[in-house]
C-alpha cells in the first residue's frame, strides 16, 4: 500500500466575530466567530448533552446531572414541553416533577450549564410535538405568524418565564435558548418567537435553532445547530439502512443530514429539502455545532433499531475530525413520560407509534440510571475535548488526498486532519454498523503541515477494522524552549497533566500526556530530535515530562489534572467525587508516577427474582394493522386481554433497586399494584427499571405483561432480535431471566 496524504489547509479568510451574543445578552465569557466557540478569549469545544427533567423523577435530577459532568458533559439541554406543563388551559404546572426552575439551580449547582429548548413545538417523540391538547385543536395556523397562534405562545411564554422568575438571564447558567425545532421554511416565525420570548423576560447568549434539512434561518439571529444519526426509527419497516445514515461515518465538511425526521416534516406538509449544498450547509457566520448527534436511538413500533457502543463513538468521532465545534448529543439520558397518552403516535397524526411510557433511547445513561457502554466510549473523546479544545479551537479541518469513492466503499482508510500548520491531531474514525469497513493493511500516514511533512509511523501497520484514534502530531507539551515537541503517537491522546515539582529529578517537573492504546496497532513515540521508540502499557520519559500509556480508555475518568481508574462509576460537581458499584478504585499520581489505590465499598450481587406465570398469552396475529406503510402497535386493551402475566416475586429490597428483566416477545409492560409503570417494544436488549423511580415498594405487587411477537410478523428488528423471531415457533415469547439488584449508595471520596 502506498502512504497516504493529508495536508493541512489553513483558514480559507479571516476570522470575523459571530453575530451572536448580541449587545446586552453576553455572560459567561461565552463569544463565537466563524471558526470557534471561546470563554474568555480562550477556544472551548462544548459537549452538550440530552436530558429531559419532566421524563424523570425530581429526585433523581442532581444525580443524573453530576452523572453527566463525569462523563464530559459540560452544558446540559432540554425540551420544555407545553403539553407536561399546560395540560389545561389556564392551569400551568411547574410543581414537583415539572418544576424547571428548581431543575435550573440543580444544573448550576452540578457546575453545568444550559440550553432551553423551548418550543413551543418541541417534537421530542411527545404527543403534538409538545402541543396541549387544546392548543393542537385550536382553530390557528400553528407554527406561523398567525397572530390568533401567537397570543396562545405568548401566554406559554408568560407563564413560562414566570417559572424561571428571571433565571433565563444573561450572566446565569442558561446559555442558550432554542426556538422552535426542526422548522424548515419560516425564518420570520423564528425571529418572533425570540421577539416574544424576550418581550416575556427570557434572554440568553445565545439563541439557536436547529439547521438541518436545508432548514431557512434568519442569519446572524441564531447559531444553526446540526444532527445526525447513525440510525432513525423514522424509516420503514423495508427501508434498510439509508444514505443518510450512511454518509455520518465519513470525512466530510457537509454538515447538514436531510433525512432527520424526514417523515413528520412530510407528514406536516414542508417540502422536502432539494436545495444546493451550499445552502445547506451555510453557517451565517457561525462555527460548525451540533445539537443532536444520536447517542442512542428511540424505539418506534415498526422499526426497533440498536447502535453498538462503537457505533454511536464513531459518530461522535468523524463529526470531531471534520471541525465540529460544539458537540451535542441526543439523548444523553433517557426517562418516562410523565403519564400516559403523552407519546408520538398514528392516532395524534404521526407516522411512528412510540412506547406509552418508556424513553430509554438507548442512551448513554439508561432510563434506569445504568451507564451503557456508549458511555465510556464517549467519555475518553470529552476527556480529549477538554484538554485540547483550546487548540483545536484554532485548528482546520483538512481532508485526505484519497477519499472513499462513495458510501458503498468499505476498503478505503476514513481519515482526517485537524490541525493549525504547526500542531496537528490524525482523527481515524474506520467503522461504520451494519455492514463494517475492512481492514486496511500497510498503512503509513503522511501529514503535511507548514514547514514539513512528518510520515508515521516509522514502519507500515495494518488498521483493524473498528479503530477509533486521536494520534498527536507535532505536539507541543509546553511553551518554553526546552519543552518537548512530539511528532507522533500512534496511540490515542486522552489528556494533558500539567507538570509538578515531583520527586523524580529533572523528567519529574515535565507534563504528563496521556493516551490510549489503539487495538491492533503498536505504541510508537517520537520526539523531536530523537528516534522512534515502541513502549507498552505504563510510564515513560518524555524530554523532560512523560508519556502514560493505558491499556484502553474505558475504564478511565478526568477530572481536571485527576485522572482515575475504576470498574465502578464516578460522578462529581465542583465540589465532590463520589463512586460508586466499584471493586476497586484508583488515581494517578503524577508527581511521581504511580497509581494510589482508594478504598471503596464493592457492589451487591444481583439476585434471582422468582418468576410465576399467572396467565397464558392469547394467540396473536401476524401484525397489529397499519398506518400506511408501518406498523401500528397493538391496542391497550389487547395488552389487557391477550398477553401472558407473570409475577414477579423479589427476595425483600430496600434502597437503589433496580429489576434487569431479558425476555422475548412484542411488547412487555411493568405494572406496580395494577397500574402500567413502564413498557418496551422488544428489540432483544436487557429492560432494566429502577423500582424506586416507578413508585414500587417492597410491599407491592409487580406483574410482567408480554405480549406474545408472531414468527410472520414484519415489524424491522435488530439483526441479532430477527434471528431469535426467526427460530420461534409459532409465536415467541419468553422470560429468560429477571434479576434485582441494589446499586451502593453514592460513597465520596475523601
Amino acid at each position: 500500500m502506498t502512504v497516504l496524504t493529508v495536508r493541512h489547509r489553513a483558514w480559507s479568510a479571516p476570522e470575523t466575530t459571530a453575530a451572536l451574543p448580541t449587545a446586552g445578552e453576553h455572560g459567561r465569557g461565552l463569544t463565537l466567530t466563524d471558526r470557534a466557540v471561546f470563554r474568555d478569549g480562550v477556544p472551548i469545544v462544548p459537549v452538550s448533552g440530552e436530558l429531559h427533567y419532566s421524563r424523570m423523577p425530581r429526585a433523581r435530577w442532581a444525580e443524573r446531572l453530576r452523572q453527566l459532568r463525569a462523563l464530559g458533559v459540560t452544558v446540559a439541554s432540554t425540551y420544555v414541553f407545553w403539553n407536561h406543563h399546560v395540560a389545561e388551559r389556564g392551569r400551568p404546572r411547574f410543581d414537583g416533577d415539572l418544576d424547571v426552575a428548581a431543575f435550573v439551580d440543580d444544573v448550576e449547582s452540578a457546575g453545568l450549564e444550559l440550553v432551553l429548548r423551548i418550543g413551543p413545538w418541541a417534537h421530542g417523540e411527545a404527543r403534538h410535538g409538545g402541543f396541549p391538547d387544546w392548543v393542537q385543536d385550536a382553530g390557528v395556523h400553528h407554527r406561523t405568524d398567525d397572530p390568533a397562534y401567537l397570543a396562545l405562545v405568548r401566554e406559554w411564554f408568560g407563564q413560562l418565564a414566570g417559572a424561571l422568575d428571571g433565571r433565563a438571564r444573561p450572566g446565569g447558567p442558561i446559555i442558550g435558548i432554542q426556538v422552535e425545532n426542526e422548522l424548515y421554511d419560516r425564518p420570520e416565525h423564528l425571529r418572533t418567537l425570540i421577539d416574544l420570548a424576550r418581550e416575556a423576560g427570557m434572554s440568553a447568549p445565545l439563541w439557536t435553532a436547529t439547521a438541518w434539512g436545508g432548514a431557512q434561518l434568519p442569519p446572524g439571529e441564531v447559531v444553526p445547530l446540526f444532527g445526525g444519526y447513525a440510525d432513525g426509527f423514522w424509516v420503514d419497516p423495508d427501508g434498510g439502512w439509508q444514505p443518510n445514515f450512511r454518509a455520518h461515518f465519513f470525512a466530510s465538511h457537509d454538515w447538514d443530514d436531510p433525512g432527520v425526521g424526514e417523515d413528520v416534516r412530510a407528514s406536516q406538509g414542508f417540502a422536502a429539502d432539494d436545495g444546493p449544498a451550499s445552502r445547506r450547509a451555510d453557517l451565517h457566520g457561525f462555527p460548525p455545532a451540533t445539537c443532536e448527534l444520536g447517542s442512542g436511538m428511540a424505539t418506534a413500533y415498526h422499526r426497533r433499531p440498536v447502535l453498538a457502543a462503537r457505533d454511536v463513538a464513531a459518530l461522535a468521532h468523524v463529526k470531531i475530525g471534520n471541525g465540529s465545534a460544539w458537540q451535542g448529543y441526543y439523548m444523553f439520558a433517557g426517562g418516562r413520560n410523565p403519564g400516559r397518552g403523552l407519546q408520538e403516535s398514528q392516532d395524534t397524526g404521526y407516522p411512528n407509534d412510540l412506547p406509552e411510557l418508556g424513553y430509554d433511547f438507548h442512551a448513554p445513561i439508561g432510563q434506569s440510571g445504568d451507564l451503557h457502554p456508549s458511555a465510556h466510549e464517549l467519555r475518553a473523546q470529552h476527556a480529549f475535548l477538554a484538554a485540547f479544545g483550546d487548540r483545536l479551537g484554532r485548528m482546520t479541518s483538512s481532508l485526505p488526498e484519497v477519499l472513499a469513492s462513495g458510501l458503498a466503499d468499505r476498503t478505503t482508510l476514513r481519515w482526517a486532519l485537524r490541525s493549525d500548520g504547526d500542531e496537528a491531531f490524525v482523527f481515524v474514525s474506520h467503522h461504520q454498523p451494519y455492514e463494517q469497513v475492512e481492514p486496511v493493511a500497510g498503512v503509513q500516514l503522511a501529514v503535511g503541515l507548514d514547514a514539513e511533512t512528518i510520515v508515521l509511523p516509522s514502519r507500515r501497520v495494518d488498521i483493524p477494522a473498528g479503530t477509533l484514534a486521536r494520534w498527536p502530531v507535532g505536539l507541543r507539551l509546553g511553551t518554553g524552549p526546552d519543552a518537548p515537541r512530539v511528532r507522533w503517537v500512534t496511540a490515542s491522546a486522552v489528556t494533558l497533566l500539567p507538570g509538578g515539582t515531583g520527586t523524580g529529578g529533572a523528567d519529574g517537573d515535565g507534563p504528563t500526556l496521556v493516551v490510549a492504546v489503539t487495538p491492533g496497532v503498536d505504541v510508537e513515540f517520537c520526539v523531536d530530535g530523537e528516534e522512534p521508540r515502541t513502549v507498552g502499557v505504563g510510564r515513560h520519559p518524555l524530554g523532560r515530562g512523560h508519556l502514560l500509556v493505558l491499556a484502553d480508555a474505558d475504564r478511565v475518568w478526568v477530572r481536571g489534572d485527576d485522572v482515575y481508574e475504576t470498574d465502578g462509576e464516578l460522578a462529581w460537581d465542583d465540589d465532590a467525587v463520589a463512586v460508586r458499584d466499584a471493586t476497586w478504585l484508583r488515581r494517578y499520581d503524577a508527581a511521581v508516577g504511580e497509581w494510589r489505590e482508594i478504598a471503596v465499598v464493592g457492589p451487591s450481587p444481583a439476585r434471582p427474582v422468582t418468576v410465576a406465570a399467572m396467565r397464558a398469552a392469547a394467540p396473536v396475529p401476524d401484525d397489529h394493522g397499519f398506518g400506511g406503510p408501518r406498523h401500528r402497535a397493538p391496542a391497550a386493551q389487547v395488552l389487557d386481554a391477550d398477553a401472558a402475566v407473570f409475577a414477579l416475586e423479589p427476595d425483600a429490597w430496600e434502597g437503589d433497586a433496580v429489576l434487569d428483566v431479558d425476555c422475548g416477545g412484542d411488547v412487555a409492560q411493568l405494572r406496580v399494584d395494577g397500574v402500567v409503570v413502564d413498557d418496551r417494544f422488544w428489540d432483544g436488549e436487557r429492560w432494566s427499571i429502577s423500582l424506586p423511580d416507578v413508585g414500587a415498594t417492597p410491599a407491592s405487587t409487580v406483574t410482567l405483561h408480554v405480549l406474545p411477537l408472531s414468527v410472520r410478523s414484519t415489524v424491522w428488528l435488530p439483526p441479532r432480535a430477527a434471528a431469535r423471531r426467526a427460530a420461534a415457533a409459532p409465536d415467541l415469547l419468553s422470560v429468560d431471566s429477571v434479576s434485582l439488584r441494589t446499586r451502593t449508595p453514592w460513597h465520596p471520596l475523601a
